[in-house]
């Protein structure tokens, strides 16, 4: 018994110690930034001069803040675009790819998907600027060549939100379809075979045999989705700008605003608290969404 607690409590030991590195950096990176956030935010500050202790001013500041209620509008838009998007394609991506039969062609497939997410969001940001570019981009001389005429795109009020969402979706889907793949693999094959005998077609195995199999895996990729569409950032910065008129001030961008170019990182950091919070709470009830269903 003594040999057995003493193996116990060693294995234990190790186990803390290997994740210590994780859990130091977390403390360091994640935990303490967000405590020093919300002291920040009970203060009016420019970074430079003395603080001066306001309260929760700040916080009722932002209630009536317009801008920042706008810029909730135009994230929620954003998310709803890109955590869909990223799901719908990266799924069938992945059942795509999986069902190539041949090992090197489906390994091709899955290098050439996966292939945009090793480039940083600035380049690729960079990149779809020179495409949509309302003059010269190749994809508006594409659509002048099928007749469908030029479109402004990141001059445009309602097309900038989408196109400045599709370069984040090109990076990131490839990696989630990696994720999803390696959750179809893990499938048993006898389902299928099961559901072939009983005359069930590929609609049909798909959302009574895959969905249900993969649900873990589905409810990983929404919630890492929507946690990224809510810290969208890089793409809006190179690209729009947060316009025209405002149609792309995420929340982040309105952050970046208010404490590198206006310098009132107090209510910054309020806003950035509060930006915390509701992304804390839309995940856990996504998740209890997705549980319950």
């Amino acid at each position: 018994m003594g040999k057995k607690y003493k193996r116990i409590k060693r294995e234990t030991l190790i186990s803390y110690l290997m994740i210590a590195p994780e859990m130091i950096l977390m403390l360091i990176f994640i935990f303490i930034p967000i405590v020093y956030a919300f002291y920040i935010s009970l203060f009016d500050w420019n970074a430079m001069g003395t603080k001066a202790f306001v309260g929760i001013s700040n916080y009722l500041k932002m209630m009536q803040d317009s801008t920042f209620k706008g810029s909730l509008l135009v994230t929620g838009k954003y998310a709803l675009i890109y955590v869909l998007t990223v799901y719908v394609l990266s799924l069938a991506a992945a059942v795509f790819v999986n069902s190539i039969r041949s090992n090197k062609r489906q390994q091709a497939c899955r290098i050439g998907i996966y292939l945009p997410n090793t480039v940083s969001t600035i380049v690729a940001a960079t990149l779809w600027t020179f495409l949509f570019n309302s003059r010269n981009g190749y994809i508006n001389k594409v659509l002048d060549g099928i007749g469908i005429g030029r479109q402004l795109f990141l001059g445009s009020r309602s097309q900038a939100l989408v196109c400045v969402a599709i370069v984040g979706i090109w990076v990131v889907f490839g990696y989630n379809m990696i994720i999803f793949l390696s959750a179809l693999k893990d499938v048993p094959s006898e389902y299928y075979e099961a559901a072939k005998i009983d005359g069930a077609n590929a609609v049909q195995r798909f959302f009574k045999i895959t969905l249900p199999s993969i649900k873990g895996t589905t409810i990983f990729v929404l919630v890492t989705s929507l946690i990224a569409s809510f810290q969208a950032f890089d793409q809006i910065r190179v690209m729009t700008s947060g316009g025209p008129g405002k149609t792309t001030e995420v929340t982040v961008y309105y952050i970046f605003q208010l404490a590198f170019e206006q310098y009132r990182f107090g209510y910054a950091s309020t806003i950035a608290v509060s930006l915390s919070l509701i992304i804390m709470v839309v995940t856990v009830i996504q998740m209890k969404l997705l549980k319950f269903k």
